[in-house]
Order: C-alpha cells, then structure tokens, then sequence
C-alpha cells in the first residue's frame, strides 16, 4: 500500500525529512485511511506516526583525545607535519621576545642600573636582532661589566 501522501504530510506537521517519518507496522489500516491533515495529527498525538531521532557523530572520543592533548599528549615530534615557522609564526615570537628585552631595559634604565647611553646602545642591538633572548641579553652585560650577578 503506498503511504508517501501520509509520509509527506506527517514530515510537515513534524518538520522533519520525509525519510525519518516511521509508522506503526500493526495500524497501517489506520495509516493508509488517513487523508486528510487533522487525521493525520490524529495519528501523531496516538504515536501511530512518529519522526525517528536524528542521528549524529559521537563527540565522546573526540573529547577525550582533545583533553589529553591540552594536557600534551600527542604532540611529539611524530605529530608535526608544518616546519616550525608554520606552526608558531617567526614574525609574533619576534614581536614578544622584543617587547620584553625592551622593557627590561626600560626597566633597568628607570631604576638606574644603565645609564642613558647604554640604554640606547642595547636598545639598538635588540632592534638588529643581536640577542635570542632574555637570558642572551642578560649574559651579554654580565660579560662586558654592565650587569652585575645580583641583578635582575
């Protein structure tokens, strides 16, 4: 018996896809003898005429693999597939590590260590990319006598 007239109205009351509407295999009597739209809704409040649920993708796996990877796993060197500049950009690691070997300056030209001259000579040093680091500034004071051990 064909029962895509019911089908297609049953998927509008319902507002789903013709496909996901199922009947009631012991009252499809009932079904076929529907025609019009109130009998149909009928049906659906009798639960002769029902919509299946949806299916949809488990997140429950990816959940827990993303949790272990904010906790580091998998991420060695097995993983990586970018070279080391597409995976964190050369340009922003350059504008942090600047920002701080200047204010470090700052800060010790306001608190006196280095006078102005020095401040200046260092700063353009860290302008021409001279030092790698926080730690390679610092070593290099300490080696030419313009930062003693205790200091910053």
């Amino acid at each position: 018996m064909d029962l895509s007239y019911q089908r297609k109205i049953a998927a509008k009351i319902l507002g789903v896809g013709e496909s996901r509407v199922k009947f009631d295999a012991t009252q499809l009597d009932r079904v076929s003898s529907a025609v019009t739209r109130e009998e149909v809704k009928r049906l659906i409040e009798d639960g002769i005429i029902y919509a299946v649920y949806a299916k949809g993708n488990s997140r429950g796996r990816w959940r827990e693999f993303h949790l272990a990877r904010k906790e580091g796993r998998h991420r060695g060197h097995g993983k990586r597939k970018g070279a080391k500049a597409a995976r964190e950009d050369p340009e922003i690691m350059w504008v942090y590590r600047v920002r701080k070997l200047r204010s470090y300056l700052r800060w010790l030209r306001d608190h006196g260590t280095i006078d102005r001259r020095t401040y200046r000579l260092l700063y353009r040093k860290v302008k021409g990319g001279v030092f790698d680091s926080l730690a390679s500034l610092k070593r290099y004071m300490r080696d030419h006598g313009i930062l003693h051990q205790n200091i910053g």
